[in-house]
């Protein structure tokens, strides 16, 4: 044991009174001491201590400049993460997309007419013909890629109709978001169904595209006030208010300091409005009032109910394009679910907990060994 550990209480003192130090002079400190006085006063210490050089203290190194992040790692962060239901629904997606975009070039055309009436599935019609011996998959092939298009154009119109009365009325504010308001509310109050019926009611020629702009303007009102409140709450973040002091024009801080922060909103609506548009669009062409001399899904249904085909049993010319309306909605809610998950922190925690408590599992399942399976 030193000197210096035995050295009384009293003589500390006295070397203190007397412009000394408690631990002898400065020339007596060792290189950590002095490191770690310095990084006390300074407040600094090294984000890697194992990168210190051989004379240097791990608290005395230089920290590691942090990297920005890429732009892959930004949308990455945007985008949901890849889970069972989200990869279901992708599959589905991709396949009926694959079916209505490739199968009207292979199957041939629908209209064809055979002297053969209503036959049941075979190897030559897999899904059987109607009454005047068109086949049903020909059909259903043209009439999913119909009512892909229309829920498509649906999408993309209530999306950048929900984005100006949503988006930039708040943004603006004013008198602006006001009278925006006010119109969004009143589209909210009209029945959707009804006004459509009525609308297409006056449309002597509906074609695909007719019919996307009625299903549009009826379907924007509740993505607006979605967005709108939204917008709300980014407006008032202190990047926002930057970019407005530092003289940022309005439409660039909507464009590149709100839209992405509302990226998950807008797919979540997207998927949405599809989802809607397929719906409303099967059940006015159910109704008779749906697109004219075009194959989709409600008009497959309601030919099928001309043809009393429920009466007949003829089942293979309603079922499918039924099936494929409820796949294709199922498939639809999976991504919206996957997509919630990024905009609901509390269903992220949720995913987040039950991904611990997997991982947890399967790492306890191990053999005697000590080797996990």
């Amino acid at each position: 044991m030193t000197h210096e550990s035995t050295q009384p209480f009293t003589d500390r003192d006295d070397s203190l009174s007397s412009g000394g130090s408690p631990i002898g002079s400065v020339s007596q400190l060792t290189p950590a001491d002095a490191a770690f006085s310095d990084a006390s006063l300074t407040g600094t210490a090294p984000s890697n201590p194992a990168a210190a050089g051989p004379g240097e203290s791990p608290l005395t190194a230089p920290a590691e400049p942090t990297r920005p992040r890429s732009r892959a790692q930004q949308w990455r962060s945007v985008l949901p993460p890849m889970t069972p239901k989200l990869a279901a629904g992708l599959i589905l997606i991709a396949a009926i997309t694959l079916f209505g975009v490739l199968g009207p070039a292979v199957l041939g055309n629908p209209r064809s007419i055979r002297d053969i009436g209503t036959t049941p599935p075979s190897g030559e019609f897999l899904l059987g013909t109607t009454q005047t011996g068109q086949d049903v998959l020909a059909q259903l092939a043209h009439a999913t890629y119909g009512s892909l298009l229309i829920g498509l154009v649906v999408g993309v119109l209530a999306l950048v109709l929900s984005m100006i009365f949503g988006v930039i009325g708040s943004y603006v504010g004013g008198w602006v978001d006001e009278s925006f308001s006010l119109f969004t509310n009143i589209m909210l109050v009209i029945p959707g169904l009804p006004l459509v019926i009525v609308i297409s009611s006056y449309v002597q020629d509906k074609t695909i595209w007719v019919l996307a702009v009625v299903l549009a303007i009826t379907s924007w009102a509740a993505s607006a006030r979605v967005l709108r409140s939204v917008t709300l709450s980014l407006r008032s973040r202190d990047y926002v208010a930057a970019a407005r002091v530092s003289g940022e024009k309005p439409w660039r801080i909507i464009a590149v300091e709100i839209l992405p922060n509302l990226t998950p909103v807008l797919a979540s609506q997207f998927v949405l409005a599809i989802t809607a548009a397929i719906l409303a669009e099967a059940g006015l062409s159910y109704l008779g009032l749906g697109a004219s001399g075009t194959f989709t899904w409600g008009t497959m249904l309601f030919q099928a109910q001309n043809g009393f085909a429920l009466t007949l049993g003829t089942w293979w010319w309603f079922v499918p394009p039924g099936i494929l309306i409820a796949v294709l909605g199922g498939a639809l809610a999976l991504v919206n679910f996957a997509i919630d998950e990024v905009v609901d922190p509390r269903l992220r925690t949720t995913t987040l907990r039950k991904d611990k408590k997997r991982l947890k599992k399967r790492l306890n399942t191990t053999t005697e060994g000590g080797v996990p399976v």
